[in-house]
């Protein structure tokens, strides 16, 4: 019933969960004055000095309460994880005049223009109305989508979720969610010690000519699409005397390609018919050069940077724009043109070899707990 409704598979990932957990263990909770939302909802609360309590179809989409056939808040689901709904925030268009901000605030009132989720907004920077592209956000998770338009397919193991709702017309997504991305080279600085910035890991990568049959899984917070495995642990395997911090090192960005492909394969067998012919790419990670190779390598696919990575804070900027009028939807994609275009150059054999160890790996880990 919850992915019928929701488009989301059960799990603690997203809000419904904790809002539960929060109203049973929260002590002294006046419920009849408590507000809950996403953290677009807070901002927009602070801003606006607590006059709206709103929040657009896409972060609601996110929180296992939204109905995406509806498009309002459940009663089922509100009954199920027994939420009530006078708490939740009204849900308006992502792109519009959707708020005011209070004067004493922000010195003067102005208009707040645009309200969307951070994976939705690089998806319509990126991607804009296209359902032909495919794209992947290298952030602290990664995060890779695909517009379906007004309508969307069915599926077990992909998220389909609100990629947003303009002039009171929602547009779908297909997602898969990979919780550990860029966080799994954080953990390298600050977990293990192994490099002090990040950058560093591309040049021990290239110290190597292959990575020696050492994966790393990073299933530091269970796994996400399309497994769904939320007891399934990190595993660094194929170890030897000989091993490295720079085996290590490779080993954590090839894994960042890896659940990538694991993501594109299921997009591309539920979408049979869409010719993804390129992975559009943003986020901090873009700016390895190894990564984004050995992406383009274990893909196939040739990769598309655009000039402006930080795609998620340009499509918010984009949205708001259309709703000033100082542009339209077909201009979009003229606003962030393309930097550069990375090719695939390993053979279809050694891509091969790679992911079945891959796949071996993922078994394993999955198999631990």
């Amino acid at each position: 019933m919850i992915k019928e409704k929701t488009g989301l598979p059960l799990d603690p990932y997203f809000s419904a969960t904790k809002i539960e957990w929060l109203l049973t263990n929260g002590h002294k909770l006046d419920i009849s004055n408590l507000c809950v939302g996403t953290i677009d909802t807070w901002l927009i609360w602070n801003l606006t000095n607590g006059k709206y309590h709103i929040t657009d179809h896409s972060n609601a989409s996110r929180t296992m309460l939204y109905n995406i056939n509806t498009h309002q808040f459940d009663d089922d689901l509100l009954a199920l994880f027994n939420i009530p709904h006078h708490i939740l925030p009204t849900i308006v268009d992502s792109s519009g005049e959707l708020a005011i901000t209070d004067a004493s605030i922000t010195g003067i009132e102005l208009p707040i223009l645009s309200i969307i989720g951070d994976q939705q907004a690089a998806l319509f920077c990126q991607c804009g109305t296209s359902t032909t592209k495919i794209k992947n956000t290298y952030g602290t998770g990664l995060f890779i989508m695909a517009p379906t338009g007004k309508s969307y397919p069915q599926t077990k193991s992909l998220i389909n979720t609100v990629a947003w709702s303009i002039n009171g017309k929602i547009d779908y997504a297909l997602e898969g969610s990979i919780f550990i991305g860029g966080s799994a080279i954080q953990w390298l600085r600050d977990g293990l010690g192994l490099i002090t910035d990040s950058s560093e890991t591309a040049e021990l990568a290239y110290t190597l000519t292959n990575n020696e049959g050492v994966y790393f899984v990073p299933a530091l917070t269970g796994l996400g699409t399309p497994y769904w495995d939320a007891s399934a642990r990190g595993m660094i395997i194929g170890l030897t005397r000989g091993t490295t911090q720079a085996h290590i090192a490779r080993a954590t960005l090839e894994a960042l390609a890896y659940q990538t492909k694991d993501v594109i394969d299921t997009i591309i067998n539920t979408l049979p018919n869409t010719p993804f012919d390129a992975l559009l790419v943003d986020g901090g990670a873009t700016a390895n050069p190894f990564l984004m190779q050995f992406q383009a390598d274990i893909l196939d696919l040739p990769l598309i940077k655009p000039s402006i990575t930080e795609t998620t804070a340009f499509g918010a900027a984009l949205l708001a724009g259309l709703a000033a009028t100082l542009w339209t939807e077909t201009d979009i994609q003229t606003l962030n043109p393309i930097q550069e275009t990375i090719t695939p150059s390993m053979d279809t054999d050694t891509r091969q070899q790679h992911y079945t160890k891959w796949k071996d790996a993922i078994e394993r880990c999955r198999n631990w707990a």
